[in-house]
């Protein structure tokens, strides 16, 4: 079988987590994006900071950050990384209507980081739902994926802009 294979399934069928004792060290970077759409009218109470609960860009982009520093403990099989650094930026959109999420996760490692970067979108979505829903329950999370990664053995990856 000469095709991709499922890295954390051992020869049994079994899940393991990845030896990655013997690979190098190397700078790695990961950017995920994701969305939640919503009314116009939640979207505006958003952006004029008169959410109920706060402060929901502040909080949600906190949370993400937070998420990505903790995905071994949320994901079985990934490996608990010296994470260097997370951004996780939230930005308008008028055309969903809603926010749009990118986080990047980085580190100097034998492992990659596109698990932390997903996560990290992942919970500031959840969290801009939490501290929106008592205005929309009808809120889309939404196109959550990997935009990019560098680093490693299986090289660089990035999504074409027509999959954007």
């Amino acid at each position: 079988m000469g095709g991709p294979s499922l890295t954390h399934i051992d020869r049994a069928g079994e899940a393991n987590m990845v030896d990655v004792g013997d690979k190098a060290e190397t700078m790695r970077i990961a950017v995920a994006e994701g969305f939640v759409r919503m009314k116009p009218e939640t979207l505006a109470l958003i952006l004029e900071g008169n959410a109920k609960k706060g402060d929901v860009i502040g909080t949600a982009r906190l949370a993400g950050v937070m998420a990505a520093k903790q995905t071994s403990n949320l994901i079985p099989l990934c490996h608990p990384l010296m994470l260097t650094k997370v951004s996780v930026d939230i930005a308008p959109d008028d055309t969903l209507p809603g926010l749009r999420i990118e986080a990047m996760a980085k580190l100097t490692g034998r492992t990659g980081v596109e698990m932390e970067a997903l996560t990290a979108v992942s919970v500031a979505c959840l969290t801009i739902y939490d501290m929106a829903k008592a205005a929309d329950r009808e809120m889309e999370i939404g196109g959550i994926r990997l935009v990019s990664k560098s680093g490693g053995r299986s090289g660089d990856y990035r999504r074409r802009k027509e999959e954007r």
